[in-house]
């Protein structure tokens, strides 16, 4: 042990056999070191599928409220443009919210939220930020329906913005599309010429957007003229819409009226 201290003879031995035992070393403690790597690996991968999922979850939250926001700026626009519209309408207007739409296809009827309790009446027009809608066919104290000027059974007249040219808009079922049937094939009217209400009948005030001329078949066989035209109307968007009660002109002077002045 002397000679092997102070010349290190036995140090050669001691590494070879160190080499030779450290594969036994590495068995011995195998099961210690994996076990010790499968319960870190088990906890990390737990631990990311934990943060994954927590990910997850504020993704959806974050995407659920830039969908309210975007929802709320959307409400918010329209809301705006009914204002817009009631500044231009100039008559006394009501805003009231769709609260239910009729499913028949052949019917285009629509509910709001308003009725005869805040003054709605059979017959009132309803319109949205843009043009015309409908007019009002039932009440309830607390909500009416409205015939939407699609609807079959709905008719308005109108008359042609650019030259004054009167006619009548009839619905066809579908939610985009009113005919002009009553329009002979040499009528001075164009596609794009805007249609507005004409204030006949007493029922629709004058000067009302109503539609836009989309087709025209002027077939010689016809006597009248084949004319689609397209509603202004958001009819299958708007959420809101103005109930609007025309405001009474003054009426003219009676004959006793002028004699005492």
């Amino acid at each position: 042990m002397v000679v092997d201290h102070r010349f290190q003879h036995l140090q050669q031995i001691r590494e070879t056999l160190a080499f030779l035992t450290y594969p036994l070393q590495l068995a011995a403690d195998f099961p210690v070191s994996a076990g010790r790597w499968v319960e870190e690996l088990t906890r990390t991968r737990s631990e990311l599928q934990e943060e994954n999922r927590r990910l997850h979850e504020q993704a959806l939250k974050a995407q659920a409220d830039l969908q309210k926001l975007e929802s709320l700026r959307a409400e918010n626009l329209r809301l705006r443009n009914l204002l817009d519209a009631s500044y231009k309408v100039g008559d006394r207007v009501l805003i009231a919210e769709l609260s239910g739409v009729d499913l028949d296809p052949y019917r285009q009827q629509v509910v709001i939220n308003k009725g005869s309790s805040s003054g709605a009446f059979k017959g009132q027009p309803i319109l949205d930020a843009k043009a015309v809608m409908g007019q009002i066919i039932q009440t309830t104290p607390f909500s009416s329906t409205v015939l939407l000027i699609t609807d079959p059974n709905h008719s308005i007249p109108v008359q042609v913005l650019r030259n004054g040219l009167r006619t009548i808009a009839v619905g066809t079922g579908r939610i985009n599309a009113l005919v002009l049937p009553y329009l002979p094939t040499n009528s001075d009217i164009r596609v794009g010429d805007e249609l507005v209400t004409s204030g006949l009948g007493g029922k629709f005030p004058a000067g009302y957007p109503v539609a836009t001329i989309a087709q025209i078949d002027r077939s010689p066989d016809n006597a009248f003229a084949q004319i689609t035209a397209a509603p202004t109307a958001h009819l299958d968007r708007s959420r809101e819409v103005l109930l609007v009660w025309p405001v009474p002109s003054s009426p003219p002077f009676s004959d006793d009226a002028r004699a005492q002045q």
